[in-house]
């Protein structure tokens, strides 16, 4: 029993975990290795209902709630962290903000496709001198008489560059009031006039995910480009950024399960001094420490996604979630390569892929030390 979700949600949970492990987990190895965005699993992802999920079916979605959407990135991110990625960023930060604060006929024209695996979208805050930092925003949109004209550029935008990326919601400066700047966030079609893209290689972590850096050279688009209303950018993206702390908080906690559950089936096949090694208390102690962590993690974060479903202030707790399951997984992967041992260090076993995918946990979304700051302001 879970006084989080129901057997209807347990029933989900399998069908998205059988659908890791036949279709992602034996092309996971070698997407890795050699840097592919896989446009066929993505495709696949679309068709198995998991873009969209707690949207509702009028725009395409799936109609379900947030634990049920936490559940099936957390499930794909125990086979692989490139895909649940792609998973992530697009639901959380691509068609999350068009169906929040677009206008009826943004979200009509724009999500169906979005939500059938045809195309995906992007999510644009980072440049050199934003991340952590949103109002450091250099990107500027300029009003012409028939719309805005976009200059500037973004970096590190997953999901930024691949034959499906239809687009971005872009976070740019629109002038100053009252002293301050303001804000507005905008969509921007693949295909405007301005608008290029070059995707990001060489990545340590999530090498299968597609990462670009976005350029805007006098980018033309319409007055009825603004998502939502106008001069709300900032608060847009915060809010966006919320809930994006529940997706990679997930991401964390299937990590997490999954080298778990490589160390504990490693632990009862190798053997040393005469016995299973998971026969020793000093493995043992390692499992149960992993075992008390994760299902910690998976607490926290479930009931971070009730108090959102509830319609309840959630975002201390979606902070929280972030940092506690991101730390977990750094540390359960550790530990899950120091119980694999010499056999975990090889990219022939998926435990090196895990350890180097969890790095990226701690700074995506909001640094450790960031959502520490985040969650003593609620304190306060």
């Amino acid at each position: 029993m879970n006084p989080y979700y129901s057997g209807e949600k347990e029933e989900f949970r399998k069908k998205v975990r059988e659908f890791a492990e036949t279709e992602i987990k034996p092309l996971a190895q070698a997407l890795d290795a050699q840097e592919t965005f896989s446009v066929e699993l993505t495709k696949k992802m679309g068709q198995q209902g998991l873009f969209g999920i707690d949207i509702p079916q009028k725009y395409g979605g799936q109609g379900k709630d947030t634990i049920s959407y936490i559940i099936a990135v957390e499930e794909i991110a125990r086979v692989d962290g490139s895909q649940a990625a792609t998973l992530a960023a697009h639901n959380s930060l691509g068609a999350s903000p068009i169906y929040h604060f677009g206008t009826e006929e943004q979200k009509t024209s724009m999500l169906p496709d979005l939500l059938n695996g045809n195309k995906l979208w992007a999510f644009g805050l980072t440049e050199i001198t934003a991340g952590s930092d949103a109002r450091g925003v250099a990107s500027e949109a300029t009003k012409t008489d028939d719309g805005w004209s976009i200059n500037g550029s973004k970096r590190y935008i997953t999901n930024g560059s691949n034959e499906l990326m239809a687009g971005i919601t872009v976070l740019a400066k629109t002038g100053t009031k009252n002293g301050k700047p303001t804000y507005s966030t905008f969509i921007v079609k693949r295909d405007s006039p301005g608008f290029s893209t070059k995707r990001t290689l060489g990545k340590m972590m999530w090498r299968a995910s597609d990462t670009a850096e976005i350029t805007f050279n006098n980018c033309l688009i319409k007055d009825s480009d603004i998502l939502g209303t106008p001069e709300k950018g900032l608060s847009q993206m915060l809010q966006t950024l919320d809930s994006g702390r529940l997706s990679i908080a997930a991401m964390g906690l299937g990590l997490a399960q999954g080298a778990f559950e490589m160390a504990l089936d490693y632990a009862q096949q190798r053997e040393q001094f005469g016995k299973k090694i998971a026969g020793f208390q000093a493995i043992q102690f390692k499992l149960a420490d992993m075992d008390l962590k994760i299902e910690l993690a998976r607490n926290l974060l479930y009931k971070a996604c009730w108090l959102k479903d509830n319609h309840q202030p959630f975002g201390k707790e979606a902070a929280m979630a972030k940092l506690y399951c991101s730390e977990v997984a750094a540390e359960v992967s550790d530990e899950g390569m120091q119980i694999l041992a010499g056999a975990g260090l090889f990219k022939n076993h998926d435990m090196e892929r895990f350890y180097r995918d969890h790095r990226i946990l701690r700074i995506g979304e909001g640094t450790s030390e960031i959502l520490k700051l985040v969650i003593s302001r609620h304190l306060m």
